[in-house]
Order: C-alpha cells, then sequence, then structure tokens
C-alpha cells in the first residue's frame, strides 16, 4: 500500500508538472511550429497521405534498397528536398475534447510512477539518492525514446531540449513526492 500511495502521489505531481509545462510555459511546445498555409497542407495530406500511418518523406520502398539506381535516386532527393516525419491519423477526433487524452496521460503516468516507487521502494537509499534514482529514470526514458527520433527522424534540436526539460523536471518533482512517501516512518502499535 505505501508503494501504491506513492506512485499516486507521485503521478498527482507529474500530471500537474505535464499541464504547467505545456499550458503555462513554453516547455511543452518547443520545436512545434504552424504551417504557413494549413489548408494546403491538410489538402496534401489528404490526397498523399490517405491511410492512418506515420510516413517519411522522401521515402523509398525497403523491397527496392538493393536496387542500386532506386538507392542512388533516392539519395539525391534527400539531398534536395526537405525531411519530414509525418503520423497521420483518422479525421473525426475534436482535438479541443481532451478528456479521453486526460485520462489515458494520467493512466501512463500513473504505470512509469508505479514502476519508479517499486523500485525506489526496493532499495535502502536514502532521500536524494531516490530522487536522483527518479530523475536517471526520466533521463533514461528520454534517451531510450526521444534521442533516437532526433537521430533518426531529425527531429528538431529545441523539441529535445523541451521534451529533456519536461522528463527532468517532471521525474525529479515526482521523485521528490515519492522518495518523501517512502521514507516516511510507519507508525508502531
Amino acid at each position: 500500500m505505501r508503494v501504491f500511495l506513492a506512485a499516486l502521489l507521485g503521478t498527482i505531481v507529474i500530471f500537474l508538472w505535464e499541464f504547467v509545462a505545456h499550458m503555462l510555459l513554453p516547455v511543452g511546445e518547443m520545436g512545434m511550429r504552424l504551417p504557413v498555409n494549413e489548408d494546403v497542407v491538410l489538402q496534401a495530406v489528404a490526397t498523399g497521405l490517405p491511410q492512418p500511418g506515420i510516413y517519411m518523406l522522401p521515402s523509398i520502398d525497403p523491397a527496392k534498397m538493393s536496387d542500386v539506381p532506386t538507392v542512388k535516386a533516392y539519395s539525391e532527393k534527400t539531398k534536395t528536398n526537405p525531411f519530414a516525419f509525418v503520423v497521420v491519423s483518422s479525421a473525426g477526433q475534436d482535438m479541443t475534447n481532451m478528456g479521453p487524452n486526460l485520462a489515458k496521460q494520467f493512466g501512463s503516468d500513473f504505470l512509469g510512477a508505479l514502476i519508479v516507487a517499486l523500485l525506489l521502494g526496493a532499495t535502502t537509499w536514502t532521500f536524494g539518492e531516490r530522487v536522483l534514482g527518479s530523475v536517471g529514470f526520466g533521463v533514461f526514458g528520454w534517451m531510450e525514446n526521444i534521442v533516437p527520433q532526433w537521430n533518426w527522424y531529425r527531429f528538431p534540436p529545441d523539441f529535445m531540449l523541451g521534451n529533456l526539460i519536461e522528463q527532468g523536471v517532471g521525474w525529479l518533482l515526482a521523485g521528490i513526492a515519492i522518495a518523501w512517501w517512502l521514507g516516511r516512518r510507519r507508525r508502531r502499535r
């Protein structure tokens, strides 16, 4: 029960931090840009990327990676065109209705905080060591998930920095809450 409550407390703290980072500070929006002509882009997406999925432009059919002329043409195309990593989902979701997304985020935060609380609760670390451990989990997650996006899909540096700040500060704050709760002495009867 002690670990569960520590995880719940950590979840609330990181969830509130994510609200602050995205709604009150520019941290959660770092690297995001608005298109110059959104309607033209949306029309191009609707006609050129008709199915939900992830698209990389320029693109090459993986089955043709052994075809030298195709690879050479692709290589030239990548040198003279911008790169785009595009996530396309089906139309019909009202993006202003954030309730379902917030519920999923809270659940995801809880599972992350539960893992951190379980692992930190299994240690004999001091308060400070547990807080550092929590920050370490946040930075580890960033390095193993977000850094590869920068490496392979060219996510912009300001997006990378914003995400590092969001994860680092978030897990620092959650770690303080988790470490505090785990470090409380149990009452003796």
